[in-house]
């Protein structure tokens, strides 16, 4: 069982593949995970304690493809039953790739869509048209990335709606007083303070400029609201430069790349999504999981895990000043905002990594069943 990904950075697809391989079962399941992109190895190490085998196929870039050979010196060594394509960039080019074997030792493969497909570049979209109709199975995390696809693909796509590991978050929880206290006392936020912390990598369709107008008009409002923002990406020095330009100062932190995100969602009254397109962000499992609510725009797959008034607020999508009004709202109003975090937590069940892990491995034993 190969399971092919571009890289295994710490980003949503990735952490939910890790996830799933590790709650897998290796009884039944001998789990290898390919990753084509040199330079993003962040969660491999976890998966090597695990024990499951990875191979670094070694590309330098998109345009690099030497990864193509190894990527079929790999399927013919290994003589997989079935290939598993996580993300468009690497099913788009990996499938050519499989289907140039001789039919008798050529593995089944599916795919699953993590983003919206209408998002997808041109070229590896028209790749991905052109190849994906060989898939056996095409697999979509949240009701929005199925309606994304192409009309033929959407009849025949399964909703999964994946999970993470929670085993760390009803600790956390437990301890969140203690953790409140010593976060907000690192980023020199005032006890009475509402904090939204935003975990999302600095790219164009998470909507940092969206995050960034808001903030500066909380700071108009003089609104007791402070920001903070964990992850990196390519627009670090441009939003960092809009920041300033906004003179923002300490009422928005930029956190970078951090570890301790549950820690830091402990200590945050909100988490806040700005996005312009998401399928199903890993953030929002990881809030649910220990009762930290959401506020979030209304697009994509966040309506599918975020019930307005219930575990969190949905906000019209480019709209600073509503994202504005939902967090003064909330901080006004402690008991919302209490009701809000039990909401979320009773949602937590529905983003079990075990419930997900299931549901995928028994359609891995329709797929082999059927290859035989």
């Amino acid at each position: 069982m190969l399971l092919a990904i571009k890289g295994l950075a710490t980003g949503g697809a990735e952490r939910l593949l890790v996830d799933t391989v590790a709650t897998g079962d290796a009884a039944s399941f001998d789990y290898e995970v390919a990753c084509v992109m040199a330079d993003l190895n962040n969660l491999a190490p976890r998966l090597a304690d695990l024990g499951i085998p990875v191979h670094q196929l070694g590309a330098t870039g998109n345009l690099d493809v030497r990864w193509v050979p190894r990527f079929r010196r790999l399927l013919v060594e290994g003589r997989f039953d079935i290939v598993h394509f996580h993300l468009p960039y690497t099913a788009a080019i990996g499938r050519p790739t499989v289907l140039s074997l001789p039919s008798r030792s050529r593995p089944v493969t599916l795919y699953t869509e993590h983003c919206l497909w209408n998002k997808v570049s041109p070229p590896i979209k028209a790749l991905n048209r052109l190849t994906v109709g060989t898939d056996r199975l095409v697999l979509a995390v949240s009701e929005a990335s199925r309606g994304s696809l192409p009309d033929r693909l959407r009849r025949r796509a399964r909703v999964v709606v994946h999970g993470i590991d929670q085993s760390l978050s009803p600790e956390v929880a437990a301890e969140r007083p203690t953790i409140r206290r010593r976060i907000r006392k690192q980023l020199a936020v005032p006890d009475d303070d509402l904090l939204a912390l935003t975990v999302a990598g600095l790219r164009a369709e998470k909507g940092y400029d969206l995050l960034l107008e808001a903030a500066h008009v909380v700071v108009g409002r003089n609104l007791p609201i402070r920001f903070a923002a964990a992850g990196d990406g390519t627009l670090a020095g441009e939003l960092r430069a809009r920041h300033k330009a906004l003179g923002l100062g300490e009422s928005f932190r930029f956190l970078g790349h951090r570890t301790d995100i549950l820690e830091l969602m402990a200590a945050a009254d909100v988490v806040v999504l700005p996005s312009h397109q998401d399928g199903l962000p890993v953030v929002v499992m990881e809030a649910t999981s220990i009762g930290t609510p959401i506020v979030a725009t209304a697009q994509g797959g966040l309506p599918q895990a975020i019930e307005d008034g219930v575990n969190g607020l949905l906000v019209p999508p480019g709209d600073p000043d509503a994202l504005v009004d939902a967090l003064a709202r909330l901080a006004a109003d402690t008991h919302l905002l209490a009701e809000l975090g039990r909401g979320a937590l009773e949602r937590r069940a529905a983003f079990d990594v075990a419930r997900s892990t299931a549901e995928i491995e028994d359609l891995y034993r329709s797929l082999a069943a059927a290859r035989c």
